[in-house]
């Protein structure tokens, strides 16, 4: 009997999952909230552009168009470029609309018997005659209607930027209610049109919080639709090696982090005695290269006549995951005032606006907006009907999400996680991480022991915190991009070594052309 894989999300990871279940026979059928693909592409800001180089982010066997010349595309063309995936695999027709899962719900083994398992779903196997999962979903046009639906395996591909914003606590009476403008989160300004978006800042002396992509994108907007007359102002906890591009001092970056050579300076997760000595032996090289980037980014961006010198190494940017592209012109925007940057370690709101901690002088706004992330942990749990599934997927407050292979979670039978773990290179990595999980559903391989693959998530989570540091960040791959698709590549029984010859395998980039094929 055919088997049917619920996937959860039509994003990049949910496009991917679809494609790859169809081609092993498999029926998916895909729960898309929206009435579009896309993901977090669906909304975005009008100067938000791929953060990635194009040839990082694209599909291993559907190149993107000679049609987009540009490196880092924007909004539209990144959704063309999706939108031509889907139709070139002919993806749609398995994709249900304005479907929301409200929650899944695992039919089977009861909760003792499944703790008392010592292999995956209790014999290792990606399916089970006994065990199945119950869908929610709700219709999204029409909310009184709700639709139950029985399969035989998951696929959450929910991501963790969107959906679930991420608000500051507050004392009380120090939060959003006792300040008499406006607060919003990115998402609600996101959501809006480009031209309702200007609109809506146009004239307000704005306050963004936070300094990562989407603080940046909407700050420059802010500056651009108000100028020096109501300057952006800009508060931030952390100072960050955001970068102005890819070419350090002239030199492509992915010659000095994704390569097989960039790697043998960093202690991975499973190396053996050799490994681990050359790790050693390489690290002052390690703290070369770091400052190497550094020195350029410092250079270009003008960070020390701004303050803005982090005082973490790129290297550990990297390794968390925290690494944004600049906008163009925004330290230019800095520098003339239409933009003002504000180290703020902790604030609260007050009647006329924002009080930093440690000052008297509240800083006067109209608009607040709190570009300050999303909680993809919550929602990832949230879709859980189990208690048990719920505190499980999370693990420790301390550690990243345990997930084996950062796609597995050895205590959830038949159910499969893609897209939460983030990389420097989101799409190329979860199709990786889509051939994996299918060619598990196709029986090409076996899952270890529990045991074992829990053992293996806590090597992956000591890697991790090694190497962030106190800016450790839950479920991110870094720069061991390669290390981590051998792992894969050598389940699914293809040769890790994708390169020809010698020196061309230990320097040459790596990319998604690399896999095109077994």
């Amino acid at each position: 009997m055919e088997k049917q894989v619920a996937i959860i999300g039509a994003g990049v990871s949910g496009l991917l999952a679809c494609k790859y279940t169809v081609s092993k026979g498999f029926k998916p059928i895909v729960f898309e909230a929206r009435n579009s693909i896309g993901g977090v592409w669906i909304n975005t800001v009008e100067t938000t552009k791929l953060q990635t180089p194009k040839p990082a982010y694209q599909f291993s066997d559907f190149p993107w168009p000679d049609s987009v010349t540009e490196l880092f595309p924007n909004q539209y063309q990144v959704l063309d470029y999706l939108q031509s995936y889907a139709h070139h695999f002919d993806l749609l027709k398995h994709i249900k609309f304005s479907t929301k899962v409200l929650s899944i719900k695992y039919q089977g083994a009861s909760d003792e018997e499944m703790q008392s398992w010592s292999l995956w779903g209790g014999h290792g196997e990606p399916f089970s005659s006994r065990g199945k999962w119950i869908v929610e979903a709700q219709d999204t046009q029409n909310q009184l209607s709700t639709q139950v639906y029985q399969v035989d395996f998951v696929i959450l591909c929910t991501g963790r930027f969107s959906d679930v914003p991420n608000i500051p606590e507050f004392p009380p009476d120090k939060g959003p209610e006792a300040f008499h403008g406006d607060v919003i989160h990115s998402m609600d300004y996101a959501n809006m049109d480009y031209e309702s978006a200007r609109d809506f800042v146009r004239g307000k002396r704005v306050t963004v919080v936070g300094f990562q992509k989407f603080a940046m994108d909407i700050a420059m907007e802010c500056s651009i639709a108000n100028g020096l007359e109501h300057p952006c102002r800009v508060l931030y906890r952390t100072e960050h090696w955001n970068v102005p591009d890819y070419n350090p001092w002239g030199v492509p970056l992915r010659y000095l982090y994704l390569n097989r050579f960039s790697e043998l300076m960093v202690h991975k997760p499973g190396e053996g005695f050799l490994l681990s000595l050359l790790a050693t032996i390489l690290a002052p090289l390690r703290l070369a290269f770091s400052k190497f980037v550094e020195s350029d980014i410092e250079k270009k961006l003008r960070l020390a006549k701004f303050g803005m010198v982090p005082k973490h190494s790129f290297l550990q940017e990297l390794n968390s995951c925290l690494i944004a592209t600049v906008p163009q012109g925004f330290y230019d925007k800095v520098d003339e005032g239409s933009i003002i940057l504000k180290k703020a370690p902790s604030f609260s709101f007050c009647k006329e606006g924002i009080k930093v901690q440690g000052e008297d002088t509240p800083l006067e706004t109209d608009l607040v907006i709190l570009a300050t992330g999303f909680k993809g942990e919550k929602k990832l749990k949230d879709i859980f009907e189990s208690k048990m599934f719920q505190d499980c997927i999370l693990g420790s407050p301390d550690s990243a999400v345990p997930l084996y292979r950062e796609c597995i979670h050895p205590r959830i039978p038949q159910l499969a996680v893609i897209g939460f773990s983030e990389s420097v290179a989101n799409l190329y990595t979860s199709e990786m991480r889509c051939r994996w999980i299918t060619e598990l559903l196709d029986s090409t391989f076996k899952l270890p022991s529990i045991k074992e693959m829990e053992k293996e998530a806590e090597k992956w989570d000591q890697y991790l915190k090694q190497y962030s540091g106190r800016y450790y960040r839950r479920s991110c791959i870094g720069a061991l991009h390669i290390w981590y698709n051998d792992q894969l590549c050598k389940d699914m029984g293809w040769n890790p070594k994708r390169k020809k010859g010698f020196f061309a395998e230990l320097f040459e980039p790596y990319g998604p052309a690399d896999y095109v094929s077994p």
